[in-house]
């Protein structure tokens, strides 16, 4: 048995009833350490548990990968990779980009996907075949922009300071070819990218949990991501998502001059 879109709604409200009133309430936060300010949060620990007990009575014999609390079971077909506040700095900041992402993989592929963000009240849902957006303006089917060539393209990157040395020779390039660039939404860009707003988006230092709900969710909007040598995102790392193949193909090009 696998989960439908009215699972995937319980696990995207049942995180939302953890994160939202904790949202601009002024909340604890605890830096995780390491190179860059790594803030956790109750909201980040409470909407993970909530969304682990779900998976764990509805899907026992799947797997989890969670990055607030531990992951098992990684060597099973169905694996779910949890990230319960993408985004927490803007979380922390009051900024509303952050989102809860779930994803779902089969065999080490990401099948279906969640982009849920609960102050505006927009959830983006891959069922296997399609991407479908839900918000205050209604439901539809989402598709990527035809945009085929960098120097048209709507950039967006997390923030270039995460780049360095060659890695950050490379985006520059990108990012000074591109239409417009734009800074700091996180998981919102590929949200965005999904919809048809953003055509392009390049990453570096990404985990499993930072894609994995996200995925789906561009692919069956119709576009492509992958790592920057053309292989599979799932487990993240260097990040590129186009809208479209030629998009995507002239991005790789410039990454790997």
């Amino acid at each position: 048995m696998t989960p439908d879109r009215a699972f995937f709604d319980r696990l995207a409200d049942a995180a939302r009833a953890e994160t939202l009133p904790r949202f601009r309430s002024g909340l604890s936060v605890v830096d995780k350490g390491g190179q860059h300010y790594d803030p956790v949060t109750e909201g980040d620990q409470a909407a993970e548990a909530a969304i682990r007990s779900l998976i764990e009575a509805e899907f026992p014999d799947h797997g989890i990968l969670g990055e607030e609390h531990g992951s098992v079971g990684l060597d099973r077909d169905y694996v779910w990779v949890i990230d319960p506040i993408d985004g927490t700095r803007a979380f922390i900041s009051g900024v509303p980009v952050w989102g809860t992402l779930v994803g779902l993989y089969h065999k080490g592929r990401a099948v279906m996907g969640l982009i849920d963000q609960p102050f505006t009240g927009e959830r983006y849902f891959a069922d296997g075949e399609k991407s479908i957006y839900r918000g205050p303006d209604g439901e539809r089917v989402i598709r990527t922009s035809g945009c085929a060539r960098v120097e048209d393209a709507k950039l967006f990157t997390t923030s270039p300071h995460l780049f360095e040395g060659r890695d950050e020779t490379v985006y520059r390039a990108i990012e000074k070819k591109a239409r417009l660039f734009r800074y700091g939404v996180d998981c919102y860009a590929y949200a965005l990218l999904a919809s048809g707003h953003v055509d392009l988006v390049v990453e570096c230092s990404l985990k499993p949990y930072d894609v994995g709900g996200i995925i789906p969710v561009v692919e069956q909007a119709g576009g492509v991501m992958t790592d920057w040598q053309g292989g599979r995102p799932e487990m993240g790392g260097y990040i590129v998502a186009a809208a479209t193949e030629a998009l995507h193909r002239e991005a790789l090009e410039m990454l790997n001059a």
